[in-house]
């Protein structure tokens, strides 16, 4: 479920975690931007590292394993603007309430609509990673509000920068409609220039009144909402790594004969040690090296061909 960062398609990706872009004269060293940012940075590049990243930034991102990571963002961002919305009205949180502009449960609701249906609720449930990240954002909205601010930046202000770059990849990659749907998350329609935004909502930050120690908590806490995302990314990487091959129209993986056996949709009893009919395509080879098999396909061609020649004739 990566909320990715600040990056370009191919090639780039050690960039695109990386979503404080600009630099900025009027930051100090002291600024809590500036504290996330260095603070971070560490945390950033184990996470653009993890294969699930790095296989989603390559379009080596499988239809079904893309909407599990929706999924992860469901529930993530419900417990996130549950929380905010509880404390919109509290002055270590209030400034960087921007419901209208930032809010993605909307959003989320039409991606798992069309992934999954209008009964979507009844077909998903919430990972077991995912939902250690829930009840941490869920304990710091109701015990340690002021912490609420490491969970926002991270996630939205990622959003706002290499997310825009996912959503690219995936579009392209699992062939979704150009109209948008099923990544409406990454669509933020009421934000004109990301970029200004993303200023104002840094500078919103560092105008907050809060003493040294309760920044380096907030720096704290955006290094464990960074590892709340590593530890759904390789609960997601090794669900993908379970998963079949994308199937066809007809719902079989493909199989062309060539390399491992096992991975023949027709093989599945023969490596649970049971009797079976095994493969058709190897059976149909192994048959069709047979001398006498050979003579009649031969004899048969030929047989063929001249009734074809006295037709035509």
């Amino acid at each position: 479920m990566p909320s990715a960062m600040e990056g370009s398609e191919g090639g780039e990706e050690g960039e695109i975690l990386h979503y404080e872009e600009t630099e900025d004269d009027n930051v100090s060293p002291t600024d809590l931007s500036e504290l996330l940012k260095e603070g971070t940075k560490e945390s950033h590049d184990r996470a653009e590292n993890t294969q699930f990243v790095k296989d989603f930034l390559k379009g080596r991102i499988k239809k079904e394993l893309f909407k599990l990571a929706t999924v992860a963002l469901y529930f993530t961002y419900s417990a996130l603007e549950e929380e905010m919305d509880r404390n919109k009205e509290n002055p270590v949180f209030a400034p960087l309430y921007f419901p209208l502009e930032l809010h993605r449960g909307e959003a989320l609701l039409k991606d798992l609509k069309y992934f999954y249906g209008e009964d979507w609720k009844e077909k998903i449930q919430c990972s077991e990673a995912t939902q250690q990240y829930v009840d941490r954002i869920h304990h710091v909205g109701q015990h340690e509000p002021e912490l609420l601010v490491a969970h926002a930046y991270t996630r939205y202000m990622g959003d706002l920068s290499g997310g825009q770059v996912l959503k690219k990849v995936a579009q392209r990659a699992l062939k979704l409609p150009t109209t948008e749907e099923g990544i409406q998350f990454y669509t933020f329609d009421n934000i004109s220039n990301a970029q200004q935004f993303k200023q104002l909502y840094r500078a919103r930050m560092n105008a907050l009144d809060l003493d040294k120690n309760t920044k380096e908590r907030i720096v704290e806490e955006a290094n464990r909402a960074f590892r709340f995302n590593m530890e759904v990314f390789d609960e997601l990487d090794k669900i993908g790594r379970s998963l079949t091959e994308e199937t066809q129209d007809g719902g079989f993986p493909v199989h062309d004969g060539k390399g491992d056996i096992r991975k023949c949709p027709y093989y599945a009893d023969k490596l649970a040690g049971e009797a079976g009919p095994g493969c058709p395509y190897h059976a149909a080879v192994a048959l069709a090296k047979q001398p006498l098999v050979q003579l009649i396909l031969a004899a048969c061609v030929a047989l063929a061909a001249g009734a074809a020649a006295w037709y035509i004739m």
